[in-house]
């Protein structure tokens, strides 16, 4: 009678119901975006290095997008990351100057070169994958490296000044105006890859990550999401290089490096895959500790940085995210018990 009534299915709506839960921001999410609002007063003295945090932690959830949630594995991703921000130096250093729109520019830049690779990268294995993104990485670096007259190969390219954020906010020396804008669009693209994970295109995505062919036999088309998440997941990227470029005001060729994907793989790895938070906390952990083990042992930071690396992956199998999520599961079991 329900269905003659126009009331769907209980099933179905137990299914929107769940997807509508999926899609509330949780309170602990707010508080997240919360604190690191708090940052820029609680810690006014840090706040180039917190920016610096972001940047990263941006460029991971780019990652996490194609390796968490559609399962494309990449030693390369870093080539997205310094097309924005070799584009957002280009435009400054020749004369747009407008933040805004030089990081709509260059996170385009980056989105259509990862929409042309996509039809390279997105063929074969995961071992075939891995050896073609990293190629066409070196192959950006190598170029980039060549073309010293304007790039600055090694040198990097100098001579890069921003204009005011809408006409109004200098970036100054200690970075309170780059902190708070490159929250403001690290927030938005946040929203952005949060509502498209959420949706029921992210649960497609997760099938495909899965199972291809029981994708396809569904009606999934396999091709056209793996294609759409990588030159998204290209454009944040691009969006994070740009960010760099404009708040340090200068562009070095490490921003094309492989250490660069290496460490970024590494961050999302500390902070949990297909979370979407894992990579900001991957990156804000994988930072400090590299800060604080270098003020330590400025020789041998990376022996101790190595061992914390093993003992992470060992005892936090899917990353801090992973662990607190078990600690919570426990405590909530053990609840249980004493009220049974």
């Amino acid at each position: 009678m329900s269905v003659l009534r126009g009331n769907p299915p209980s099933g179905a709506a137990r299914h929107l119901a769940a997807l509508q839960a999926r899609e509330r921001w949780k309170p602990v999410e707010i508080g997240f975006w919360l604190a690191l609002l708090g940052v820029y007063f609680a810690f006014p003295t840090s706040l180039v290095f917190a920016s610096q945090i972001l940047i990263t932690g941006l460029f991971a959830l780019s990652l996490d997008l194609i390796l968490g949630y559609a399962g494309i594995v990449t030693l390369g991703h870093a080539a997205f990351f310094g097309v924005g921000a070799y584009v957002a130096g280009f435009l400054a250093k020749y004369g747009w100057q407008e933040p805004l729109t030089g990081l709509l520019v260059a996170g385009m830049a980056a989105a259509i070169v990862g929409y042309l690779t996509s039809f390279i990268v997105l063929r074969g294995s995961d071992l075939t994958r891995l050896m073609i993104t990293l190629g066409i990485g070196l192959l950006l670096y190598e170029l980039v490296n060549r073309a010293t007259t304007l790039t600055g190969g090694v040198d990097g390219m100098q001579g890069i000044e921003m204009s005011k954020l809408f006409g109004f906010f200098k970036f100054d020396l200690y970075g309170k105006t780059a902190y708070l804008y490159v929250l403001g669009i690290s927030f938005l693209m946040f929203v952005l890859a949060r509502a498209l994970m959420h949706a029921p295109y992210g649960l497609s995505l997760r099938s495909v990550r899965e199972n291809q062919t029981r994708a396809r036999a569904i009606g999934i088309p396999v091709r056209a999401r793996l294609t759409n998440i990588y030159t998204f997941a290209a454009l944040i990227a691009g969006v994070a290089g740009a960010l760099l470029t404009q708040t340090t005001q200068f562009v070095g060729i490490d921003v094309l490096s492989f250490q660069r994907s290496a460490d970024l793989l590494i961050m999302l790895i500390i902070g949990g895959t297909a979370t979407l938070y894992g990579g900001f906390i991957g990156a804000a952990a994988f930072l400090l500790a590299q800060d604080r083990l270098a003020d330590l042992n400025a020789q041998y930071w990376l022996f101790w940085l190595g061992i914390l690396l093993i003992v992470m992956t060992l005892y936090l199998r899917g990353g801090i995210l992973g662990g607190l999520g078990r600690l919570l599961l426990l405590l909530t079991r053990l609840r249980k018990r004493e009220r049974a």
